[in-house]
């Protein structure tokens, strides 16, 4: 009897088989990919970033991800979730955050809408301009075009030339990507400062002994310097403004201190008060001819907003606070018992 009829008959089986097969592999492959595209790539620490520069090729970014153990995956995966996504091809260069956690659909998301990773350099309020200056040099991933500069290039270069550097840059957290340039954070916290100040000192107390907001500026740095307790900055305001409207002399040690420059070290000694600088408020009358620091929002709102009262003399406590005098008597009182320990 011929076999014929079996193969014929046995031909559907195989087939069957072979499509049973592909259905397996294609389920098997399509589940493997969407755990692919959805499981957290290997990133193990925070702050971790790839870089994809300008004209780099999907393939490059993928080999990139591979070479740093961070997918193990097919980059065949990697083709196939960009098509679905529609994003091949408009990737955008810059550096991006690898947090941990992060999934490939995630990261080509942020590729390709260009949500690159952005750092936060902070100006500290009371800094000065040089600290300022010794701070940019150290942040990461921002280029560093003011190395070099002298302060008066630098001014030029943010379009202010002419202007002295110190006070003029507003303490706040400005964002940057990599690439960007010191001068661009510089010229950011310049302007910054610039309308800060033009709205304060539109709604400044009446009767100030400030001719021009630069004068509000120098007071405001003096505060600065003078303390860091919010509830006090406004007291000490109001002593300096009373003293400049009964022509006192300012008598603040950090004037003195910003004067001395690199003999400054550590310690203000007598001697220190009676040698005379343009800082020297002890030799000199009025105001400093500029700022000694970069002041904050608040000290800038207390020196146009001082506290009324009769204080015009202050001593430090020890702990961060300051003891207030209305005469000169009190004031040596307070000195003896804060200063000296001779409480009576």
């Amino acid at each position: 009897m011929s076999d014929k009829p079996m193969r014929g008959r046995a031909w559907p089986r195989v087939l069957l088989i072979v499509l049973l097969a592909l259905a397996g592999a294609l389920a098997y492959g399509w589940n493997d990919f969407n755990r692919f595209s959805s499981t957290p790539l290997n990133v193990t620490a925070q702050g971790d970033s790839i870089d994809v520069g300008r004209g780099s090729s999907f393939r490059n970014i993928v080999g990139e991800l591979r070479q740093r153990n961070l997918s193990n995956a097919n980059p065949l995966y990697w083709r196939l979730l960009a098509e679905q996504m529609r994003v091949a091809g408009k990737l955008h260069a810059g550096e991006y955050a690898l947090g941990v956690g992060i999934t490939p659909r995630q990261l080509l998301a942020n590729m390709a809408t260009g949500k690159v990773l952005q750092r936060n350099f902070t100006i500290v309020d009371g800094w000065t301009f040089g600290e300022l200056r010794q701070a940019l040099a150290r942040a990461e991933k921002l280029n560093h075009d003011s190395a070099g500069l002298d302060d008066a290039t630098i001014m030029q270069k943010l379009g202010v030339a002419g202007e002295v550097p110190e006070g003029r840059f507003l303490p706040e957290t400005y964002a940057y990507v990599k690439g960007d340039s010191d001068l661009d954070i510089l010229k950011r916290a310049h302007g910054a400062m610039v309308k800060t100040l033009a709205a304060l000192w539109s709604t400044r107390a009446a009767d100030l002994p400030l001719g021009t907001p630069y004068d509000a500026l120098i007071l405001a740095s003096i505060v600065e310097k003078e303390t860091g307790r919010p509830d006090e900055r406004a007291q000490i305001a109001g002593v300096f403004v009373r003293r400049l409207q009964n022509h006192m002399l300012l008598q603040t040690d950090p004037s003195v201190i910003y004067g001395m420059g690199a003999n400054y070290a550590g310690n203000i000694r007598k001697s220190d008060l009676t040698t005379d600088t343009p800082y020297n408020t002890y030799t000199r009358a009025g105001l400093p001819p500029t700022p000694i620091a970069l002041p904050g929002k608040p000290a800038l709102e207390a020196a146009l907003h001082p506290a009324a009262g009769n204080a015009l003399y202050f001593v430090a406590r020890g702990d961060g606070g300051h003891v207030f005098a209305g005469t000169l008597e009190e004031h040596n009182r307070n000195v003896d018992c804060y200063q000296r320990k001779h409480c009576q």
